[in-house]
């Protein structure tokens, strides 16, 4: 190579150098948002504290919860869906989200307007009945159900909740028409159940681990595919009658849809990282919650998946909101 062509691969790498790095490459040189759309004190407001006190440190920065609670976390994800793509907005949010778009018109598209960055976790639910309750097996609920259409009454949140759903979707599977009572939220919801006022309820295991463990409400089924440790001797809804049935509460990590493609992922190995993390696990696991930990891709597919369950058991059932 003689000297000009020298000077020249010399002048070009200086070049290259002095030029100005894509935006992404400096991600993250801000704090960044970590939008729960419901109130604190929850199940994901408690996780999504969790796994922000860990993650900010992974990304040399501080993640900060923000709670944006309303319509059913439809507040809170629709101000992540309009916000900058830049990284610095990340919603964590949870089961509603693949449900209220049956149910209502929405302000923003999930499919299109989110992008998925991982599958956190999912928690099982458990069917209870207080502890007065004559029924000791899912057998003999259903039974009764059958024989006396529409006197079982289940309560929730409110129509759209996780509960309703996974209420509803066990109503269909297991051929019993069953009276809904909502109330504001799903604590009145659970005690509703405690009290007696109900015939059953659902409920995701940390909410109702704590009465079960105190003789208050008697487990008769978990609605898990598998039974899960915290409850080894609670059958699942699909052992006991019926066949198929699987639904939980889960959590996720969304950011807007156009943020670029480095960022999601890097964001998606800090969050797997975190939830690798012997002490986030520990909490997971103590919760009967399973971490999942999974990649865009993998989410996208669960997201379909349950997007698809819940329009199918709206039509069914011709439910409209309340």
């Amino acid at each position: 190579m003689n000297r000009r062509s020298l000077v020249l691969v010399a002048a070009l790498a200086a070049s290259a150098s002095l030029a100005p790095l894509p935006a992404a490459a400096a991600w993250p040189d801000k704090p960044i948002s970590l939008v729960v759309p419901y109130a604190p004190g929850g199940t994901a407001d408690a996780l999504a504290r969790l796994i922000a006190q860990h993650l900010g440190p992974k990304l040399n920065t501080n993640v900060v919860v923000v709670n944006k609670a309303g319509a059913s976390g439809i507040i809170g994800a629709s101000s992540v869906a309009q916000a900058s793509p830049d990284g610095y907005t990340v919603l964590y949010d949870a089961t509603p989200l693949s449900i209220n778009p049956h149910l209502q018109k929405m302000p923003f598209d999930p499919q299109k307007d989110l992008a998925p960055v991982s599958l956190v976790a999912v928690t099982p639910m458990l069917l209870v009945v207080p502890k007065s309750s004559p029924y000791n097996s899912l057998q003999e609920l259903i039974k009764a159900g059958k024989e006396k259409p529409g006197k079982l009454t289940f309560s929730s949140g409110g129509q759209g909740t996780v509960q309703y759903m996974g209420a509803e979707l066990f109503s269909q599977g297991a051929g019993v028409k069953m009276l809904h009572v909502p109330y504001k939220s799903g604590g009145p919801g659970l005690m509703a159940i405690v009290s007696g006022e109900v015939d059953l309820g659902f409920g995701n295991l940390p909410a109702l681990t704590g009465h079960v463990n105190n003789g208050l409400v008697k487990p008769l089924a978990i609605t898990s595919g598998q039974r899960n440790a915290n409850f080894p001797n609670v059958p699942t809804i699909a052992e006991s009658a019926v066949k198929g049935y699987e639904t939980y509460e889960w959590n996720g990590m969304f950011v807007p849809s156009g943020t670029p493609p480095d960022v999601v992922n890097r964001l998606q190995v800090a969050v797997k990282e975190v939830l690798a993390i012997p002490e986030v696990k520990a909490k997971f696991d103590n919760l009967g919650s399973r971490v999942v930990a999974s990649t865009p891709e993998e989410f996208r597919k669960y997201l379909g998946a349950e997007s698809e369950k819940w329009a199918a058991t709206v039509k069914s059932a011709d439910i409209k909101k309340e």
